[in-house]
């Protein structure tokens, strides 16, 4: 059973490129939640990398978005977004010298904050960046 599950109703933004990126990005996380349950470190930290290089590409290109439509909400999205690559970037090197490791609990952490980030602070982007 996946850990989480992306539908329009709860998780659209009505941005289709945006949209079609949180999908990827549940999926990827959903496949660590499962690799992380068989504890292969070897496709754990390809799993990590890969999925912390597309949030990364997913972030820019929100943030390039908003910048083009001049949206008010953009400093402080972008702060949320450099808080979590932080805390993502700093797991990657500590996995990758071997001094953590990536759980299940890992991949909650990245769930939860995708279960508030997406519907209380890009949902509303929709309409500026649709207009």
């Amino acid at each position: 059973m996946p850990l989480m599950t992306w539908t329009k109703e709860q998780f659209g933004t009505d941005v289709p490129i945006c949209d079609e990126q949180h999908q990827r990005i549940f999926a990827m996380v959903n496949q660590l939640y499962e690799t992380a349950a068989q504890g292969d470190r070897a496709a754990i930290g390809q799993l990590l990398d890969e999925l912390i290089d597309y949030v990364v590409m997913h972030f820019q290109t929100e943030e390039r978005l908003m910048q083009e439509k001049n949206y008010s909400g953009y400093a402080a999205h972008k702060d949320e977004h450099d808080k979590l690559i932080a805390t993502c970037a700093e797991l990657q090197r500590k996995f990758h010298a071997g001094e953590a490791e990536v759980t299940q609990d890992t991949a909650r952490f990245v769930c939860d904050w995708l279960l508030h980030h997406v519907p209380k602070v890009d949902r509303p982007y929709g309409p500026a960046l649709t207009s």
